[in-house]
């Protein structure tokens, strides 16, 4: 399991370190905000495109050599511009790490639910979810030591090295999940399954946090300078946000096994907590800030392991990789979608009234789930003759 937890980190490390470095070297071709965000949405991109499709091929011939090569893959586009050291590809590696990552993240994804029995599937994306925020939490922090350090090109010398790291222990440890035989399956089959509750309801749980935490990454800071806060008091808040989202999940993932947590309840109480997180940061000062931020990551950590555990238990084994690739297409336009609805609320009125909205966007979710289930039950059966 550990090479896995690693790829987890490598991923989040990777977009994470970047996103924060890239602008800060004059020297490194970044000249303008609009090159800069081209660069970072090239990786994210690249992730809602392909995704998918690389969750389909580890279905067809085996998640370890498609995250093996995905792993090596991001070495090879990481080590491109090390070599190069040129704008032009400079934004050729960024494409390729993006690409590489949608192969070897729902692989990763894929394998933890496949060498793990089901009883253990809470521990086991408890487990990879932990390191995954670990990567966020220090990605930012070390990609701008390295490149206050040696520049760019060290930051990319260092997730080359990375890469190839990780896919030699793989390649060393993880054991062989040959593809599993399945029934030939049309696109209408397709579309059902990934219209089906089991499906649908993790998935949307799990696009809302996703949502969530970009805009508290996004946001919060800039409701920290509003307030007059440094840039040491909200930096603090996002590393508050990531790191109660890395120590809840693992947490979670336990509860879930032990039967402690039902899969229904953690997401209610996640996507519950995650909105009174955002609802807590049109808190003026500080404590907007640092409520927002822990409550927004405990939401958020509660909901990522429950999310994946539910679509690993209700998903055939032999079609794994092609959930996992479009559950992690559903977080990706979450991550997209929730600093969109903030942003476009806050041109209009105010970032306070951002953070309502979507607060108010997620708090509804768990609150019709539940009128529904009321009205189901108090439905009476029809009346049989005789």
């Amino acid at each position: 399991m550990w090479p896995l937890y690693a790829a987890g980190f490598t991923t989040a490390f990777g977009a994470h370190g970047i996103a924060a470095s890239l602008g800060g070297d004059a020297e490194d071709a970044v000249t303008s905000l609009l090159v800069l965000g081209g660069l970072l949405a090239l990786y994210d991109g690249a992730e809602v495109v392909l995704k998918p499709l690389f969750g389909t091929l580890a279905d067809k011939i085996g998640a370890r050599p498609v995250l093996l090569g995905g792993l090596a893959a991001f070495a090879g586009a990481s080590a491109l511009y090390v070599v190069a050291d040129s704008p032009g590809w400079l934004w050729a590696a960024r494409l390729g790490q993006g690409a590489a990552a949608s192969a070897f993240s729902p692989s990763a994804s894929a394998l933890v639910a496949r060498l793990n029995p089901a009883a253990k599937h809470g521990r086991a994306f408890g487990g990879y979810g932990f390191y995954k925020s670990i990567g966020y939490t220090l990605g930012p922090l070390l990609g701008g030591v390295l490149v206050w350090t040696g520049g760019l090109r060290l930051l990319f010398v260092v997730l080359a090295v990375l890469g190839a790291a990780v896919a030699v222990w793989g390649a060393l440890t993880v054991p062989v999940a040959a593809p599993l035989p399945k029934a030939r399956q049309t696109v209408l089959d397709l579309a059902r399954r990934l219209a089906d509750p089991d499906f649908l309801a993790p998935t949307a749980a799990l696009a809302a946090a996703t949502g969530a935490l970009s805009v508290g990454v996004g946001f919060l800071p800039v409701s920290g300078r509003a307030a007059g806060l440094g840039p040491v008091a909200t930096g603090a808040a996002v590393s508050l946000l990531a790191a109660c989202a890395a120590v809840v999940q693992p947490r979670a993932g336990h509860a879930l096994d032990d039967g402690r947590l039902t899969t229904r309840s953690g997401l209610a109480a996640g996507l519950l907590v995650t909105a009174a997180g955002l609802a807590c940061a049109m808190l003026p000062g500080l404590t907007g800030v640092l409520l927002g931020a822990a409550l927004t990551g405990i939401g958020t950590g509660l909901i990522t392991p429950l999310g994946f555990a539910a679509l690993a238990s209700s998903t055939p084994p032999e079609r794994l990789g092609q959930t996992m690739g479009a559950a992690e297409l559903g977080r990706e336009l979450g991550d997209a979608g929730g600093p969109l609805l903030v942003a476009a609320v806050a041109s209009l009125t105010t970032l306070t009234s951002g953070y309502g909205a979507l607060a108010a966007l997620i708090g509804m979710v768990p609150v019709i789930a539940f009128a529904h289930r009321r009205g189901l039950s108090a439905t009476p059966e029809p009346e049989t003759e005789g």
